[in-house]
This record gives structure tokens, sequence and C-alpha cells, in this order.
């Protein structure tokens, strides 16, 4: 059984900083693919960052630079490091065990990024 569980979301201002981060049972980070979905209210739900097979990573245009992923193997987590938010971040982020539709794909509750 699979359960993943974000954390680390809140309210900041344009321009700040928040670090997410998704633990995981029954699930290797190490050893499979995931990405970091968000979803605003009236708009789709968004790939915006990913790990690959072989360590690649991936970002949306939108984030690029802005935006890194980080592994931490030992404690099978993942973190996603947001630098300089705009107010066009803010989303419901949710981490997720499989690259896909982001309605199908195994992933947590999600956690609030408000960026004011």
């Amino acid at each position: 059984h699979v359960q993943l569980v974000e954390s680390g979301g809140g309210s900041v201002q344009a321009g700040g900083s928040l670090k997410l981060t998704c633990t995981a049972s029954g699930f290797s980070f190490a050893d499979n693919v995931m990405g970091w979905y968000r979803q605003a209210p009236g708009n789709e739900c968004e790939l915006v960052s990913a790990k690959m097979y072989g360590e690649r990573l991936w970002y949306a245009d939108s984030v690029k630079g802005r935006f890194t992923i980080s592994l931490d193997n030992a404690k099978n987590m993942v973190h996603l490091q947001m630098e300089r938010l705009k107010p066009g971040d803010a989303a419901v982020y949710y981490c997720a065990g499989a690259l896909g539709d982001c309605d199908t794909v195994p992933r947590g509750q999600g956690t609030q990024v408000t960026v004011s």
C-alpha cells in the first residue's frame, strides 16, 4: 500500500521561499520515478517537476531555475525547494508516485501554497 504525505506548504509573500517535503511508505523514491504536481482553483492539474529514472530531473518551464528537487534516500523523502515564488505558483501541491494523469497517479493529500 503506497502512502505519500506532503508537508511544508504555507503562505509567503511574492519573492519568498518554501520547501515542500514528501514522505512515503510502501514506495521507494530511489527506485521509482516521482513527480510534483500542482493545481490552483479553476486550473488544470499540472506537473511542475519530476525525478526520472537514472536520477534525471525535469522542470516545467514556468518553474525552471526557481524550483529544485532533491532526494534524501536514507529517509525516503523528496523535497521541492521553491525560490522566488510568484502569485502564479499558488496552488495545492501534490507528491505523486508516478507520472501521468494527475487524477489517476498515486498521490498524497496535498499541501497548500499561498503567495501574496
